[in-house]
């Protein structure tokens, strides 16, 4: 197989990350908007409400809410086949809950997309990227309830029928895996839990209303327009064996249960036996609603996207658990303490097109650091150029030689936004620099590092030049 001449390159954001104008245009708020910044050595803290004094990031991200055409020429500019970005569901229902949407909401993403269709741009569209209503969460307990379900389905019908023939990529939830594998899934599924509350019992009615939400967005986005084509979304975290002892290659699969819980259910369309395993370890049960089984069955993704960033290593902890960490003595690390491993990208291709057997998109992948202007404001990163490189290098040797059946690659943050984990803007990971500082001091310019001009090249050359 080869990367074809419809290969998706290009690059992924989030709507919280970039647009700002929290409150123009008729929105209302998101969880991410009630979270202010933390720093490298300290936490985001989420409040009830908002805040005199606090920062919030989402509140203004770079402004992308109105320097939007600014930013996609310079997309086009690299060539870009493909753009990733969310919709933000409270810019188009501002309580989540209403039973009419709000135009001016949906008429700013119909700017921004016919924006990227004129420079010959996809839209990758994801329907829920960290950006649940807040009102949802206040009113419902977010996806504790199956209310939420109906509420997800009535946005999904809005936005598949408004850019119906527009859009023809659409993910669901983003890293929805990651409702099991962090210890609150507050981004996740606006998830805080209550004093005295089953942790694990949250997390799998969670999950499962999710799921269903997630299946019946297929099977809207089916009805409305057949040429839809709609992915889950899951950080996929490639795990090593500490060494050769068996219990250690037990512990990878142990590690791992949490993760294809997920891609089971939405790409088998059922609860396999690594469900039910999990679930008996957990002393919990999916509650199963009449016609559940048949809307997961019949709600199966048409592909699958994820995130890919590092790997990890496993073992057994000799108490009968598993320990996952970070450190591998193979491999280098980033500024931010995470391991570089671009085989692990190809492994995750290979681990996930061998057990599902459907196309996959990494939608995810990219350096995070801190990238310093010289003083004539040049912006020399080989340093990611070398970590894209040899990443997109690992992508065409699954597809070329693993016969991997690859839609695109997509890097994450192609121009410099607020990181979900920290709130910073120093933690960059774009082609692009803005000048923005952690507290939003700076005055937003927009400059192109070095990497632009080289994945410029890459995709002109459909990857096959990632020389530097």
């Amino acid at each position: 197989m080869e990367l074809g001449n419809r290969f998706l390159w290009g690059g992924s954001t989030a709507a919280n990350q970039i647009e700002g104008a929290y409150r123009e245009g008729g929105k209302g708020l998101s969880i991410a908007d009630v979270e202010t910044a933390g720093s490298h050595t300290t936490k985001r803290q989420i409040h009830d409400r908002i805040e005199e004094g606090a920062y919030y990031p989402s509140h203004e991200g770079i402004d992308f809410y109105h320097r939007y055409k600014e930013d996609i020429a310079l997309l086009a500019g690299m060539g870009f086949k493909a753009f990733r970005l969310s919709i933000s569901w409270p810019r188009i229902f501002p309580e989540g809950d209403e039973q009419v949407p709000n135009e001016e909401g949906l008429a700013f993403y119909d700017a921004v997309i016919d924006e990227l269709l004129s420079h010959h741009i996809e839209p990758v569209v994801t329907l829920s990227h960290y950006e649940t209503p807040l009102h949802l969460v206040e009113a419902y307990g977010s996806w504790r309830s199956r209310e939420l379900i109906a509420c997800f389905e009535r946005y999904c019908r809005t936005v598949f029928t408004r850019y119906r023939g527009k859009v023809r990529y659409w993910l669901t939830f983003n890293e929805v895996n990651e409702t099991f594998n962090q210890k609150e899934p507050y981004h996740q599924a606006g998830i805080r839990f209550r004093p005295g509350e089953d942790q694990l019992a949250v997390k799998v009615v969670a999950a499962h209303n999710m799921m269903l939400a997630s299946a019946r967005a297929v099977m809207i986005g089916h009805e409305i327009d057949p040429e839809n084509r709609i992915g889950c979304m899951v950080q996929w975290p490639t795990t090593y064996p500490k060494d050769c002892n068996p219990e250690n290659k037990l512990a990878v699969r142990q590690a791992m249960l949490p993760d294809y819980y997920f891609t089971d259910v939405m790409c088998r369309g059922r609860y396999t036996n690594v469900c039910t395993s999990l679930l008996r370890q957990w002393k919990q049960e999916v509650p199963l609603g009449a016609g559940d089984e048949q809307i997961l069955a019949a709600g199966t993704v048409d592909f699958i996207s994820f995130s890919y960033y590092f790997s990890s290593v496993a073992s057994a902890d000799g108490r009968g658990g598993v320990q996952v960490v970070h450190e591998n003595p193979y491999l280098e690390r980033t500024d931010w303490d995470w391991p570089i491993d671009p085989a692990g990208l190809r492994v995750a291709l290979d681990d996930l097109y061998d057990r599902y057997q459907l196309p996959l998109m990494v939608v995810e992948n990219g350096l995070g650091a801190c990238d310093d202007p010289a003083e004539d404001g040049s912006i020399d990163d080989e340093y990611r150029i070398r970590f894209l490189a040899a990443h997109i290098e690992a992508v065409k040797s699954a597809v070329q030689e693993d016969d991997v059946e690859v839609l695109g690659y997509l890097t994450w943050g192609p121009i410099d936004l607020v990181s979900v984990g920290t709130g910073e803007m120093k933690k960059r990971y774009g082609f692009i620099y803005v000048d923005r500082g952690d507290r939003g001091e700076g005055t937003l310019e927009r400059r192109k590092k070095r990497s632009y001009d080289w994945y410029a090249k890459v995709i002109a050359t459909n990857g096959e030049d990632t020389s530097w």
